[in-house]
């Protein structure tokens, strides 16, 4: 097999971040993570913190190239987190990618102001 040289997206830069952090202010589902314009995001880890004194619920959502925000694109559906406690959702050794700049990883609390939500990573940057 032939080696080929990659066009469009060339890994030349892999640049580990913090790649979104949110603490949504009402239950509606909000995005955490968009990547831009050639770029392939790779989401390793996201961290839900419960900053209350109550046990709340949390969604997590995956849609590859729009923005639909329920049970068809759901990671996590309804998790009840303690209350004063912080979880790691862990999306395994090869982190989930997304590679279009009009997918989203959104997130749902159910209180108001009553979770953050960080997701780490790193972003695959093209050449121009």
């Amino acid at each position: 097999m032939a080696e080929r040289r990659l066009t469009g997206i060339d890994h030349l830069t892999k640049r580990m971040a913090v790649l979104g952090q949110l603490r949504p202010t009402d239950t509606n589902a909000a995005s955490l993570y968009a990547p831009a314009a050639n770029v392939i995001g790779v989401v390793m880890r996201v961290v839900i913190c419960n900053t209350t004194g109550g046990g709340l619920s949390y969604r997590l959502f995956i849609d590859a190239d729009g923005t639909t925000y329920d049970e068809t694109t759901a990671l996590a559906f309804d998790v009840a987190i303690a209350a004063n406690v912080s979880v790691l959702f862990d999306l395994g050794p090869f982190g989930l990618p997304m590679p279009d700049s009009a997918g989203h990883l959104a997130v749902r609390s159910s209180a108001g102001s009553g979770l953050t939500f960080t997701a780490w990573g790193h972003e695959l940057l093209g050449e121009g």
